[in-house]
């Protein structure tokens, strides 16, 4: 079935649209801003929801900050949010591994949103922050001695990303008892311009190939991010709509947990992917095609304030 186009509906199948759901997840990046830049009418239109009665979460990727963090970044946006109404992947890697009672160290491939959240539920780590090649990359290899006391490899957004880390990471997860975590799959990231803005996902890849393991991936579009929402804030999925602008985590997340999906066009999708979205043989032909798309999150304010 083709994604119907937000701005096409009536009043009355906009008002059904609208009935039909009590609850909203949305994604940040892309929806709600980029990077420090908010979405114009976002924050009007993230009001006009709750003041009709819907309840908002902030479901994100995004690995680089704590929740308390992105509280204050909505803040500074003009997002009202409370930190309950936040979800990100650095928090349920931390909630994951408390609920295990995991009681070794996590080697971190990440940044201090990560490295913070750990923290907090008292799970001890290493490996955050700088580690460059020094030497040659076979002194590397003969000189590192792994620590017994990790249990845990976790594979997040790292700037500091090396050839060390690496080795590190790649040697630890040999243990099969090593756990294997990544934050989530994205490739790309919202770019502010035409470069390219590669993602938590490439660095994954790049783990998983020379570990030869596949890591757990714990956001967007797998289960555990709709486990985490599902059990502790006991949504109804019919009655959830999931937003977002990437077709591959979003709008996938929100289909596999029977949500319904919409997709904005003010991030990673563009209309050119939303015209092939929108063939009739898009599904067969293994596209994520969303129940409804629309320009920008602001497209809802227009209806809401009629």
């Amino acid at each position: 079935m083709a994604a119907k186009r937000l701005t096409s509906l009536s009043k009355g199948e906009f008002q059904s649209f609208f009935n039909s759901f009590d609850v909203v997840l949305s994604d940040c990046d892309g929806v709600l801003w980029e990077e420090t830049n908010v979405i114009e009418g976002s924050p009007e239109a993230v009001n006009h929801l709750k003041e009709n009665g819907k309840k908002f979460f902030y479901v994100t990727n995004n690995n680089g900050k704590t929740r308390a963090d992105l509280v204050n970044k909505c803040k500074g946006l003009n997002y009202s949010a409370t930190i309950d109404e936040m979800v990100c992947t650095s928090f349920l890697a931390a909630m994951y591994l408390k609920e295990q009672g995991f009681d070794k160290k996590v080697y971190l491939i990440g940044n201090s949103g990560m490295a913070k959240e750990l923290e907090a539920v008292g799970i001890r780590h290493c490996g955050y922050g700088p580690d460059p090649l020094q030497g040659t990359a076979l002194e590397i290899i003969t000189k590192f001695k792994p620590d017994p006391e990790v249990g845990a490899v976790a594979v997040g957004f790292d700037e500091h990303f090396s050839y060390s880390k690496l080795v590190q990471a790649a040697t630890y997860l040999q243990n099969p008892n090593v756990q294997f975590l990544g934050m989530n799959p994205d490739i790309y990231r919202p770019s502010p311009n035409k470069n390219t803005f590669p993602g938590t996902g490439c660095f994954i890849s790049i783990v998983e190939i020379a570990a030869g393991r596949k890591a757990k991936i714990l956001g967007k579009p797998e289960s555990c991010i709709s486990d985490y929402l599902i059990k502790n804030y006991n949504l109804d999925p019919k009655r959830t709509l999931m937003i977002g602008d990437n077709c591959n985590t979003d709008i996938l997340l929100g289909k596999r947990c029977g949500f319904q999906t919409l997709l904005v066009l003010s991030g990673v999708t563009n209309q050119e992917n939303v015209t092939e979205l929108t063939q009739s043989n898009a599904e067969s032909n293994g596209l994520i095609v969303p129940d409804y798309y629309t320009n920008q999150l602001a497209d809802i304010t227009q209806f809401l304030s009629n």
